[in-house]
Parts: C-alpha cells; sequence; structure tokens
C-alpha cells in the first residue's frame, strides 16, 4: 500500500505542477513523471535499481518508435513546389480570426498558397507590409493526421540574412541554414506582441529599416521555395538527409539521431 500511495502523491504532484503558468515550476512535472516512472520499475522489478533505470530509459527510446517505422521510410520533395491553394474547410472560424489579427497591425494580404506530398500538406497566407518590409505568414499544417497552426514575422536583410520570430510549436525537422536566424515566441503570444517582439529582436541585434530589402509581395511563395530548397541542400551538405532517386530525399541514420534529439528536446519544451 504504501508504494502505491508513494507512486499516486508523485503522478498528482506532476499533474499539479502542470497547472503553474512559471515555466521552471511547469519543468517540475518533467522530473515528477520521471521519478515516477522509475518508482513503479524499481518496485515492480522487486525493489532493484536496474528496473527502475529501464522503465525511465523508456521515456527515451519511446521516439525511435516513430523514427524506425514511419520517418526511416518517408521519402520527401527535394523542391516544394508552392501552388495556388484554398484555406482547408475546417480552418475557416481561425482563419478569420488570424486574419483579421494581422491586417490589424497593418499587414495586406499577399497571396494564399502551400503543398501537399504523401499525406501531408501545408496551407500559407502570405501578407506584407511595405512600410516596415516585413512578411508574415499563417500556416497550417497537417502530418500525420495531427493538425496545427502557427503565425510567423520575417524581415530580410541587404546582406542575405533572413530574420523570423515564430510560434512554431515544435522541434525543427532538419537544421536551419546560416544565413537564418530563428526567435521563439511562446504560442500564448498575440500577433500584436509577436510583432513587437520581432521589433525588439531586429533593435537587438542593431538591424534599422535601411538595412531591410524591400520585396516583391507577388514573389513571397518563390522567396518561400528557394529558402526550403537551400534548407535541404544545407542538410545534404550536413549529412542530416541523402538522395533517394526520383527527386526525393530521406532521412540519414544522423538525421534520425538529430530528429530524436528534437524530440527530446519537445518533450522538456512541450511540458
Amino acid at each position: 500500500m504504501f508504494e502505491l500511495l508513494l507512486v499516486t502523491g508523485v503522478i498528482i504532484f506532476a499533474f499539479g505542477c502542470r497547472t503553474f503558468t512559471h515555466p521552471l515550476i511547469r519543468k517540475g512535472s518533467i522530473v515528477a513523471t520521471i521519478a515516477a516512472t522509475f518508482l513503479i520499475g524499481y518496485f515492480l522489478g522487486g525493489d532493484q535499481i536496474f528496473w527502475g533505470c529501464a522503465a525511465v530509459s523508456c521515456w527515451f527510446v519511446l521516439p525511435w518508435l516513430e523514427l524506425l517505422t514511419r520517418v526511416r521510410t518517408l521519402r520527401l520533395p527535394l523542391d516544394k513546389k508552392l501552388r495556388h491553394r484554398y484555406p482547408p474547410p475546417d480552418t475557416s472560424a481561425l482563419l478569420r480570426q488570424f486574419t483579421n489579427d494581422v491586417e490589424e497591425a497593418g499587414f495586406e494580404h499577399a497571396q494564399d498558397s502551400g503543398w501537399e506530398w504523401d499525406g501531408m500538406e501545408q496551407f500559407t497566407r502570405f501578407f506584407y507590409d511595405s512600410e516596415s518590409k516585413a512578411q508574415a505568414r499563417i500556416n497550417f499544417s497537417l502530418q500525420n493526421h495531427i493538425a496545427f497552426a502557427y503565425m510567423s514575422v520575417s524581415s530580410r536583410t541587404l546582406d542575405g540574412k533572413t530574420w523570423t520570430t515564430w510560434n512554431y510549436p515544435f522541434g525543427y525537422a532538419m537544421e536551419i541554414t546560416p544565413d537564418i536566424e530563428i526567435k521563439r515566441a511562446p504560442a500564448t503570444l498575440s500577433f500584436a506582441e509577436m510583432l513587437n517582439s520581432h521589433r525588439d529582436f531586429l533593435a537587438h541585434r542593431g538591424i534599422a529599416n535601411d538595412h531591410l530589402r524591400q520585396d516583391n509581395p507577388d514573389n513571397l511563395d518563390e522567396i518561400a521555395e528557394q529558402e526550403m530548397r537551400n534548407e535541404v541542400d544545407h542538410n545534404l551538405d550536413r549529412g542530416l538527409i541523402r538522395l533517394s532517386g526520383n527527386g526525393t530525399f530521406r532521412y540519414s541514420w544522423r538525421g534520425l539521431f538529430y530528429l530524436w534529439l528534437q524530440a527530446l528536446k519537445d518533450m522538456v519544451r512541450l511540458s
């Protein structure tokens, strides 16, 4: 009975930590969950530390199930061609709200584009503000029956660098190219708050308006296509992906280990 009460108490403590907004306290839920997992293995294994450690290791092995059964077999296109797309039908209310928020910040709707490949879909609504030379995007992604939305603000400098602030919720599927700087914004931020965070990002790096490049709003999808291809080429050079023929690539073993580390980071960040 003592063992059951102890494990139950630690699990309740883990859930309690998640009710707080302070990030350090929320991270305590991870420690408590690992502790509860260790205790379950320890008690079920006859009070053996080995079985407690074995139970904890399952959290680190779990991401490999998807990596070896699904990701390893994926073949992805070298070039993701963006074409005009209509918004997904089940996103109309959320897209309307996001669009209003972006337009109230002074951006103008430029394009609706996206791509589709082997069950994965991406819809992007592009916006541009000529005065601040900034681009905004609303993105809806569908991957493995998991749908999520995120927003971003980008500015491009005359030296060819791109500075992006976004609330993309997961770890990056590939390494970001050296000419792109990313600032993560919490998912709870409104677009207006994200825009202010982006301006602070530029100011902190000493980037003034006259350092920024003016883009053609009609070519935003072409710029995005080129950036995605640059990312693919960079990851080919890094050995994270390999060519797989017919204009596709796949993840190498090095790339799978990279994704595994990203999955572990997501466990911590999203806790």
